[in-house]
């Protein structure tokens, strides 16, 4: 017969292997799930739901509001920087999620490499991106874009180190 204390035991260490497991499966989760539904709604931006003319139903009233006295030219022109410095962020937010889910892999490659793998995806999606939109008739695909994105994604993984750096000394 079985001793009674070692089915205990022995249930009890694969309670314990499983609580493992799937912790390790909600770390991976919490790591890259947030990544994942960012670059999804990068992709949605890059339909025609981002596109100038849709994002100017937004901006545009709102700039007139703030400067009344601005001509159509100036609303216009600011309207393209605030579109610009939404590629910024937009990749600043996907450079820094790619830099946390990297640097907290179970992939010891990608944990060491975090940063250039980083940067990897986040120029594999820009340009992705911009290629999409080069066949959407409301988007054009431009290299500048793709070069602010990657401009955005670089700065955001220069914090995440300098961020990192600080908390370990």
């Amino acid at each position: 017969m079985n001793d009674p204390t070692q089915l205990t035991t022995s249930n009890s260490k694969r309670e314990t292997e499983n609580s493992k497991q799937n912790l390790g499966r909600r770390e991976k989760i919490l790591l890259y799930a947030p990544l994942f539904i960012w670059i999804g709604v990068i992709f949605f931006l890059s339909s025609g739901q981002g596109s100038s003319t849709r994002t100017s139903l937004i901006i545009r009233p709102l700039l007139e509001f703030l400067f009344p006295a601005a001509s159509s030219e100036t609303i216009a022109f600011y309207h393209g920087v605030i579109r610009k410095l939404a590629h910024f962020t937009e990749y600043g937010v996907l450079g820094f999620l790619a830099c946390r889910a990297f640097a907290g892999s179970s992939a010891n490659f990608l944990r060491r490499h975090c940063y250039i793998a980083s940067m990897i995806l986040v120029l594999s999606v820009a340009g992705l991106d911009e290629f999409n939109q080069s066949f959407n008739p409301e988007r054009t695909g431009s290299p500048v874009d793709a070069m602010i994105d990657l401009g955005g994604g670089v700065s955001a993984a220069i914090l995440f180190y300098l961020t990192r750096r600080k908390q370990r000394h």
